[in-house]
Order: C-alpha cells, then structure tokens, then sequence
C-alpha cells in the first residue's frame, strides 16, 4: 500500500514523522494495523501570471524567461524563479506574512519596469506610498498573503523605452536561439506533433550544431560539482546513501547534492545533513508544486518520472548554472567533475545512448522498430538514468516550457509516454536537440552485457525485462564494491539512528525534569502535576 494526500491547491505538505515506509506499508509488518504519521505545512504557495502590458506591434511581448526574486525589506532574496511561457505562470514558496516580489538584478532589469501588480490591494498601495513618501518602485511590488490559502496575484510589466523589440531571454553574449532560430524551433515542435519538418530541418539542425559553444563555468562554481537525485521509499533511500558514498569517493571536488523532497522519507532528512557533516558535502532539498493547469499524473512512479525532465528550469536557484542527475540506483565510478564540465556543444542537456551490444536483449529494444524508428530517423535513443544540464543554455531556449507543451499534448494519451523522463527528451530531439556522451558514461549489464563493463564510469542497476531479477540480488552480483558501501550506509545510519534516540532521551529527561521542578515550586498544583506527567508517560509510549 501507498499514501498520497488531497490538500487545497495552495499548500505544499510533507511528512514530518513516520516510523513506517509510507510509499511501501506493509499491513503484516505493523503491530496494531494502524500505521502513525505526522504532516506538517511546509508552505503556502504564492502563484500567478507576469503580463507584459508594453504598447507595441514588434515581437518579443512574452515575460517568458523573467526571473523574480521574492523576499522581505531586510532580505529580499529568499527564494526566486522564472515566469513560464505556459500562462505567464510562475510560483513561489511563502508563508501568511508581508513580502517583497522583485526583478530580478540583470537582463530582467535591464528590459522591464514593474508597472503595477495584485500582490496588494489598491487602497493599501496608496497608504505604502504615503507612507514612504516616495514614488513607487519600478523594480518591486509589495505582497500580503493573509491566509493560509496562499495566494494569487497578476504582476503587470512594461519594458523600458527603446526595449520594446527586445527578449527578455536575449542576452547580449550568450549562447541562445536567434530570433530566426525560434521561430525554426516554434515550427518545429508542432511539426514534430502533427507531422513535418524533414529533411530541411535536418539540415537546419546541423547549421546549429556548427555554431554552438558551451558557456564558460564561473570560478565561484568551479569547485563545487551539482548533483540532483530523486528517491522514494526506504529501499530505494538506502541505494541513494550508496550512490552518494560512490560520488563523493571518486570526486575530488567538492560535491553540492540537490534531492527532490517530495518524497523523501522523514528518517531520511534526519540521515542526509549527518551524511553531509561526516562525508564533507553540501546538500539542498528542492521541491516545486505542480501546476494546476498542467495535465495531472495519477500514479507515483510517474510523477516522480515527471519531476526529473518538467521542471528542471524552475526547481534550482537561479544561479545554479549546470546540474548532472544520477539515479539512485546507481554507483559511480569516476570522477563527476569530468562529465560536469564537459563541452556539450550548445546543447541543452546531454545523455548516454542505449547500448546495443547486448544482443540477448535485442527482443526488448523498443526504439529500434515501429513508431520510434519512425520517428528518431536515425538519431539514437538515450537512456535517463545520468545526464547532465546546462542550466543556462537551458533556460534560455526556454527548453522547460517548450518540453511542457509536449508533454500536455502527449500525456492526456495513456498510450504516450510509457517512460516519461526518457521517451520526452528523446521525442523532440529533433528541436531539442541532446548531446550524446560516451558510451562509457553509463554502463548496466541488461543492455551492454560484460564487455564493455571494465570502461564503466557509472553503473546502473536498470530492471532486466527478460529475467526480471530483483534489484538488491543484481547489485551484489554485478557491482563488486556494493557489498562494502551498502555496509558502510549502515553502520553510519545505525550511528545516526543511535544518536537521534539518545537526544529523545535527554529531551526527555529535561522535560520530566523540568516538570518536577514546576511541581516542587507550587504544591497546590500537585495533582495536576502528577497528571501531566502521567500524561507526558502515555504519550512516549504510543
């Protein structure tokens, strides 16, 4: 059995305490049947459209792309994201509370002005001003959300004079899409849907790679390699701690792990950050609430699917330039820094193609007949179980929205789709484009059999569809460290788990202590003392 929540629209909810494995229960493993856990609100989101109200025929009137900061009068960044072209819509993470939502410093500056919004009402825009004594800002808007049904806003731009033809995206310098470029790629991905495109856009497509050109890494990221992973439930959280000791072995530099939260287990937050303090790595839970407009995901396994490839422009920061993903189930080998700063050539992201020398597997290799060969014409299909992102480029192609029109054209058919992260990608590679890495980056017996295991950089535990083993028998068999990483996961959890009683005990312990003391100071208070305790006994036994 599984849980999943119903919760209003605006709330973002997450376990707070379970001593069972809420994404796998099993009825016989529970004592009474009855399964204990505790939810807490982490957020309320705050949602809307970014509308540019610019008086002007030329092209270039989308706000897709504009960054927003939202924070407080003493800190006005805590949080940021970018509008989507789907609806103008974009979302923040916040709390009932007065907030500031701002441009972001740069290209978002640079070409709009903030003209007026909904975040507040109209009389208390007057009153703020009144108050400051000033004009009202250009560049940030207050916000109240007085509830905790979040809230919904409009937040109207005008760009700047003599910005009227500019794109918010187009920045000066950078690798990106001309405007001939997208309207090709516009084209392009409605050709792809309902049929087109060619040979001429072939032959477009290679002008492209011609030009492309990574974007230079900061020094201040140069050092630090971002990793993104996703796991749910418990087994699936341990070969997580397996995968992270493997990275950190084999990379030198110092590694930023980013974990989609949704699923993560409340035991699994208490490990992460004593991971992080004993193995000398940083760590970042993410999280984005999926939009109401966006076709809807039933089945977990598809949704976390979903949240590897959908969101990948809007779940990171900002200044998050490039970000490798590695599954769980996966052990590396070498040194990530190599993949991570490797020259993808412009493209947007970059991933391994199946391999085909296993041909005992040749039965299953879907793409190779029917609709994908049809469809790819010769490009290959690549698995997605490691890749890497170019953020920047990413988002500058507005690859998110582009890879969101798709998906909610293709998805409303139960026939589409079957691998979401994987067959997404690989469908419109055609205009978004994929950078094929070397064979070597990712290796699993079901599809590259023995030979070529001994170049393996990575090792993925991908499900053999022909002898269906189960997963933990197949680590132990093929990965010859395994055994020793899972034991160390262990024993460093236990600590962990050792630890975190020992902390309940001495909270405990002071709390009856401190309730004693209470009772020794006001003997009239004597019987509801000893029922408190009473009390307080009950409750740690449950």
């Amino acid at each position: 059995l599984g849980t999943s929540l119903d919760v209003p629209e605006a709330w973002l909810v997450e376990p707070a305490q379970a001593l069972y494995d809420l994404d796998n229960l099993r009825l016989a493993d529970i004592p009474d049947r009855v399964a204990y856990a505790e939810f807490e609100l982490e957020a309320v989101m705050l949602t809307g459209s970014c509308v540019d109200n610019t008086r002007s025929k030329k092209r270039g009137s989308s706000t897709r792309g504009v960054q927003l900061h939202l924070g407080t009068s003493t800190e006005p960044h805590v949080v940021d994201t970018l509008v989507m072209s789907n609806l103008a819509y974009f979302q923040l993470k916040a709390a009932p509370g007065m907030w500031s939502l701002s441009l972001a410093p740069g290209r978002t500056q640079q070409v709009y002005d903030l003209e007026s919004s909904t975040g507040i009402s109209e009389e208390e825009q007057e009153q703020a001003a009144g108050q400051e004594g000033a004009a009202a800002s250009t560049t940030s808007t207050r916000v109240i959300i007085s509830s905790l049904s979040g809230k919904q806003m409009i937040l109207r731009l005008r760009k700047k004079p003599g910005m009227e033809g500019e794109d918010v995206l187009a920045a000066a310098g950078e690798v990106q899409a001309d405007e001939g470029e997208e309207d090709e790629d516009d084209e392009g991905l409605w050709d792809s849907l309902f049929g087109g495109g060619g040979e001429a856009k072939d032959r477009k497509r290679g002008k492209k790679e011609e030009k492309g050109a990574v974007m230079p890494v900061r020094g201040s990221e140069q050092d630090v390699i971002n990793v993104f992973t996703v796991a749910s439930g418990h087994m699936y959280e341990r070969l997580q701690k397996i995968m992270i000791l493997s990275v950190i072995k084999s990379t030198q530099s110092r590694v930023k792990f980013w974990i989609i939260k949704n699923y993560m287990s409340p035991h699994h937050k208490v490990v992460i950050p004593a991971m992080a303090r004993k193995y000398g790595f940083d760590y970042e839970f993410v999280t984005y609430k999926w939009p109401h407009w966006l076709h809807k995901q039933t089945e977990k396994q598809r949704i976390i699917w979903a949240y590897k490839i959908l969101f990948l422009d809007v779940l990171f920061p900002l200044n998050v330039d490039r970000i490798i993903f590695v599954d769980s189930d996966q052990v590396v080998r070498a040194d990530l820094a190599e993949l991570y700063h490797m020259d993808i050539e412009g493209a947007p992201y970059a991933y391994t193609p199946f391999c085909d020398n296993n041909k005992e597997m040749d039965e299953f290799r879907f793409w190779k007949g029917g609709f994908w060969k049809d469809h790819l014409r010769g490009l290959p299909y690549h698995i997605s179980a490691l890749y890497l992102v170019d953020l920047k480029r990413f988002r500058a192609l507005a690859a998110g929205d582009r890879l969101r029109i798709v998906y909610e054209q293709l998805s409303k058919d139960p026939n589409s789709l079957a691998n979401l992260d994987q067959d997404l990608p690989n469908y419109v590679q055609h205009d978004l484009r994929i950078f094929s890495l070397p064979q070597q980056w990712l290796w699993c017996e079901s599809w590259c059999g023995n030979a070529t295991k001994s170049a393996a950089k990575t090792i993925d535990l991908c499900n053999n569809p022909k002898t269906k083993e189960p997963k933990l028998t197949a680590a132990r068999r093929i990965i010859a460290e395994w055994n020793s990483l899972d034991e160390e996961q262990g024993n460093f959890t236990s600590t962990v788990d050792m630890s975190t009683v020992g902390a309940d005990l001495e909270d405990e312990e002071a709390g009856a202590a401190g309730l004693a003391a209470g009772c020794e100071k006001s003997s009239s208070e004597e019987a509801s003392c000893a029922a408190g305790a009473a009390g307080s006994s009950g409750h740690d036994e449950l």
